[in-house]
Order: C-alpha cells, then structure tokens, then sequence
C-alpha cells in the first residue's frame, strides 16, 4: 500500500509539473495554445497555466489585446472614371484570437513566448496587408465609382466606409476602430475641382457669366517661367 501511496504522489507531482508549472496567460495579450500544430486552438483565460510542451506540435502564441495602427496607399477610381490616389490610416483591434490566427495563419508560429513582443511589427503589417488592407481597398474601390469628386465628403464617406468594413471583418476576428480617408487628386484633377468649386461660389452670388468667363480665361492662360538673364561674353570679363 505504501508503494501505491508513492507511486500516487509522484504522478500527482508529475502532472502539477505539467500543468502549472508553465507561464501564465498575461492580461494584455490573448494567449492560444494548439496540440496539433495549429490545426486546432485553445484560449487561455488570463492568469491561467499555459501547459507545459511535451511534443513538437504544441507550443502557444500571443495576440495583442490592445488597439493596434494600419495604414495603406493605393490608387482608384471616383465617378466619372476620375484617378487619384488614397491614403487611409486606421486603428484596429482583435476580438477573437483563434479565428484571426486561422485567417493570417503564419502568425499561428509565430512566437512561443507569452511575453515575447515580435508579433508587433513585420508580421502584424503582414496580417494587415492580407486581412485588412485587401478588404478596404475591394470595398473603397466599389463605393467610390458612385463618388463625385468635386462634391467629395470625406467624413461622410469614412463613415460608410468603416461600417462596411466592420461588416466584412467581424468573420475575421478583427475590428476596425476608426479609420481616415484622404484622396490626394492628380494635379489636372485638383485644378478642375477648384475651377468647378469657384465656378459654384460666383454662380450662387449670381455672378454665374462672370465665373464661366474667368473659368475659361484661367484654364487658356500660358503658363509664365520666369528666370533670371544670362550676362553677355563681355559684360563677364
């Protein structure tokens, strides 16, 4: 019996060894922890034991559980088939850990270090460019074919915009918590919207002839390049 008792208490020790003895789940991370190498996910509650690796296909990995910042560039169309080029700059966040890992699934070995802080840079911007950045470009470039540029609302558009990302994302495991969009026209654009915003401008001060007039005197005036005269053989010595 007193062998039993022995053999007893050093399986109970072994597996307390296996189980607690591990690191912990850290409040500002979501810690996952798979069997399988990645085929399947287990959450681990915040101050909960990470179990102890036995074999080669179990390991854990940390998401940020904080507000992280994306950012993209990319040139499309406005109504009218009108090019210009887009900066959008956003803040994010991920909600669910295990289905953001199954849709950027080379951050699933990324790290097996609760506290190591290298998801927050090359792979992160992977993540963004695959998961986010795709989907508010396929997105943006379908609502802004319905966008006029000269009566472009950028606040307006931001909203719609990040209501139908979210819409997309949250299959994703990841939110977007704001985001700006800041078209940058080609210049022969950015002179037509000023000639057509100052042409509104007369014609609401029923001055709509003169607008026209000066519209069409400003887009047929030369271009001046002034530079400064070049002295004479002469006049160098």
């Amino acid at each position: 019996m007193k062998s039993i008792r022995i053999i007893a208490l050093a399986l109970a020790a072994i597996a307390a060894l296996l189980t607690g003895c591990g690191d912990r789940a850290f409040s500002n991370v979501q810690t996952i922890y798979t069997k399988d190498c990645g085929v399947n996910w287990q959450l681990i509650k915040v101050g909960e034991s990470i179990p102890y690796k036995q074999f080669k296909c179990e390991y854990h990995v940390t998401v940020p559980d904080y507000p992280l910042q994306g950012d993209t560039r990319f040139k499309t169309m406005f109504k009218g088939r009108v090019l210009a080029e887009v900066e959008v700059a956003y803040d994010y966040s991920i909600f669910d850990a295990i289905v953001f890992v199954g849709e950027a699934k080379y951050i699933g070995k990324a790290n097996t270090d609760a506290t190591d802080k290298s998801n927050a840079s090359g792979l992160y911007e992977a993540a963004e460019n695959a998961v986010i950045d795709k989907r508010i470009r396929d997105i943006a470039a379908d609502m802004l074919l319905k966008e006029d540029i000269v009566d472009f609302s950028q606040a307006e558009f931001e909203d719609k915009l990040l209501a139908a990302v979210n819409e997309v994302l949250k299959s994703k495991g990841v939110k977007l918590n704001f985001l700006s969009f800041v078209p940058i026209p080609e210049e022969q654009t950015r002179l037509a919207i000023d000639m057509l915003t100052a042409y509104k401008v007369y014609e609401s001060r029923g001055l709509a002839e003169f607008g026209q007039k000066l519209a069409i005197a400003k887009a047929g005036a030369a271009r001046i390049t002034l530079t400064a005269p070049q002295p004479k053989a002469d006049e160098k010595k």
